[in-house]
C-alpha cells in the first residue's frame, strides 16, 4: 500500500494568504480615508505600502517573534499563528527553530521598521517633505534585512529551503520576499528624486542671489 503524497495547498495556506489580502484591503482603505483625493499616486501608493508593511510586521512577524524567543519555537508552539508559521517553515525550515539570525532581524523589523512605517505614514498625511529622508532610511533597512535573511543561506547551499513545488518557491519564497526588494528600491528612487531636486533648486537660487 503506497502512502499518499503530502498535500501542498492546505487550509492553512488559504487562511494565510487571505490574511495577507485582508491587510492589503485595510491599507488601501486607509489611504482612501486619510489622504486627499488629489494626492499624487506616488504618495497614495507609498501610504498603502507602508500601512501594509507595518501591519504585516506587527501582526504576522510580531507573532513569529513571540513564538521564537525566551525558549519558544514555532515548531513547538500551538495556535493559529503557530500553524501559519509552520506552513511557511515548509518552504524555509529556519523559521521553525528560532534561527538566531532570522530572529535577530525580526527584532529589528518588528520593533524598528514597523514603528518607522507608522511615523512616515503620519508624515505623508501631514504632507511633510521630511518623509523622504525616513523613506530612504526604512528602505535601506528593509533591503539589508532581506539580504541578511537569504545570503547566509545561499552561501551554505540553501539547506533549509524547499523549492520542490510552485507554492513554496514562487509564493512563499519569491513573491513574499521579492516585494520587499522591488518596492523599497522604487521608494528610494522616488525619494531620491525629491531630495536631490530640492537641493539642486536651492543651490540654483543661492547662485542667482550671489550674482
Amino acid at each position: 500500500m503506497t502512502s499518499s503524497s503530502p498535500e501542498i495547498f492546505t487550509a492553512t495556506s488559504a487562511y494565510s494568504l487571505a490574511g495577507v489580502a485582508a491587510i492589503a484591503v485595510v491599507a488601501t482603505t486607509g489611504a482612501k480615508v486619510l489622504l486627499p483625493k488629489n494626492a499624487r499616486w506616488q504618495d497614495s501608493f507609498t501610504f498603502i505600502w507602508l500601512a501594509f508593511d507595518a501591519l504585516i510586521h506587527f501582526s504576522f512577524e510580531g507573532s513569529f517573534l513571540y513564538l521564537s524567543t525566551f525558549g519558544r519555537t514555532v515548531n513547538s508552539s500551538v495556535g493559529p499563528f503557530a500553524e501559519l508559521w509552520k506552513e511557511y517553515t515548509r518552504a524555509d525550515a529556519r523559521w521553525g527553530v528560532s534561527d538566531p539570525t532570522v530572529v535577530s532581524l525580526e527584532i529589528l523589523t518588528v520593533l524598528g521598521a514597523a514603528p518607522m512605517c507608522c511615523y512616515i505614514i503620519r508624515q505623508i498625511v501631514k504632507d511633510d517633505p521630511a518623509r523622504h529622508y525616513w523613506i530612504i532610511v526604512l528602505s535601506t533597512a528593509e533591503l539589508y534585512g532581506g539580504w541578511m535573511t537569504f545570503c547566509p543561506e545561499w552561501l551554505t547551499g540553501s539547506p533549509s529551503l524547499d523549492t520542490s513545488n510552485p507554492l513554496y518557491l514562487w509564493v512563499y519564497l519569491v513573491f513574499m520576499n521579492v516585494i520587499w526588494v522591488v518596492i523599497p528600491l522604487w521608494l528610494m528612487w522616488d525619494s531620491y528624486g525629491h531630495i536631490s531636486g530640492s537641493l539642486r533648486r536651492a543651490q540654483a537660487i543661492k547662485k542667482v542671489k550671489k550674482n
